[in-house]
Parts: C-alpha cells; sequence; structure tokens
C-alpha cells in the first residue's frame, strides 16, 4: 500500500503501525512523490491525507480516475463536515476517515480496501490439504489450524494465488514487504523456511532454482 501524508511524526508512527500489522508500506510526503510511486508500483490500496502542501488530494485522486486508476484510495482528513465527505467520495476516494482516528480502524479499513483491489481472486485457496482463507485470514493444513505471523500470511496468500507457478523473489518481496526491506537480504529465505516448518510434510513449497519459490502439492 502507498501512505501519502506530509507529516513526517504521523507518516511515521501510521506507517510503523500498519507494518506491525504485517502490511507492506510505501511513503510518500507529497503528491508529485505520490505520483512517481503509483506510476511505478501497483498497489493495493493507497491513503492520501486529504489536504497537503502540495494540494488537495481530492483533486489528484479525481485525475487519477479520469486517468483509468482503480487503486482503491481511503482519505484521512480533519475535515469532517457532511460536504467534505460527500467531495471525498465524489472525486473517486472509496473510504473517508476522520482525524483523530484509532490506529486499528485504519488498519481494519485499509485491509477491507485492500481485498477489494483482489477481487478476482477466490476468498480460499485450496492446494491439495492446504486452506488459505484470505478473507478470515485463517489458515488450515489437513483440517488443522496453524498460526502464522501477518508476514508469513502475505507470503503463503501471494503463493497459493499463483499456485503450480514460480513467483520470483523479487515479486514477494516488493508485494510483501515495502520499500524499507533489503532485497539482498535473507529475510525471504528465512521467512520461506519458517512457512516450510509449520506447513509441515510432504512439503508444499518448492524452490525454484534462479527464480523464486512455486506452492503445489506434488508429493500429494
Amino acid at each position: 500500500m502507498l501512505l501519502v501524508e506530509d507529516d513526517d511524526n504521523l507518516r511515521f508512527g501510521v506507517a510503523a503501525a500498519l507494518r506491525a500489522a504485517g502490511l507492506a508500506v510505501d511513503e510518500a510526503a507529497d503528491l508529485p512523490r505520490a505520483d512517481e510511486a503509483l506510476f511505478v508500483t501497483s498497489y493495493d490500496c493507497a491513503v492520501f491525507d486529504r489536504m497537503l502542501p502540495s494540494g488537495d488530494a481530492a483533486a489528484y485522486v479525481e485525475e487519477m480516475r479520469r486517468g483509468g486508476s482503480a487503486v482503491p484510495v481511503l482519505f484521512l482528513t480533519a475535515r469532517d463536515s457532511v460536504t467534505d465527505r460527500v467531495e471525498g467520495f465524489a472525486s473517486g476516494g472509496d473510504d473517508y476517515l476522520v482525524k483523530p482516528f484509532a490506529v486499528p480502524e485504519l488498519v481494519a479499513r485499509v485491509r477491507s480496501l485492500c481485498r477489494r483491489a483482489a477481487t478476482v481472486r477466490p476468498p480460499v485457496h485450496r492446494i491439495g490439504d492446504l486452506e488459505v482463507d484470505t478473507a478470515r485470514r485463517r489458515v488450515r493444513r489437513a483440517g488443522v489450524l496453524l498460526a502464522l505471523t501477518s508476514r508469513e500470511f502475505a507470503v503463503l496468500e501471494m503463493l497459493a494465488a499463483r499456485s503450480d507457478q514460480a513467483v520470483s523473489r523479487a515479486e514477494l518481496l516488493e508485494s510483501c514487504w515495502d520499500e524499507m526491506a533489503e532485497p539482498q537480504s535473507n529475510v525471504l529465505d528465512v521467512l520461506v523456511s519458517q512457512l516450510r516448518r509449520k506447513l509441515g510434510e510432504p512439503p508444499l513449497i518448492h524452490t525454484v532454482r534462479g527464480v523464486g519459490y512455486r506452492l503445489a502439492c506434488d508429493d500429494l
């Protein structure tokens, strides 16, 4: 997701909370940097502070919609009148949260918008005896509920959505982490190792040399 907020302290705090909830967050302090980020990256959700020094985010989102962008947008703003909210939705916003807000509510709303962006995906992925419920964020193998971290779930969900296909390391890092992650580190290898241990035998996550990983029930 993309978070656009000019208040550094608020942006850092919100981004940290969203990352702690397992979301991959890119940050922008103004509309030009947001525009650049949206040009080079496909996001599941964008959160905009409504009033930025570089302009009204509602006008920017309206222009986005004219250009064909369908990325779900949530506005954060201190402007809480009915007229302001109507303007936000009329400009192409999908949700509207008034400051001050509770971070758990923001996380829930962002997750809802991310699911909206992925409506073409089935709510439950089944690969052999593995069941990945994307709506409830639950994973079962052979009927047994598994305890996964938010990041482990994000990686498994992406692999499950493209089961039997090789998913590159770059794609997994870009989608499940954010620009703060170190691409050359072994963070993905460590997480996949943990996932394999939790998923048990026979193995479902297979290494595709030179590419990344593939989720498949080859041995079942």
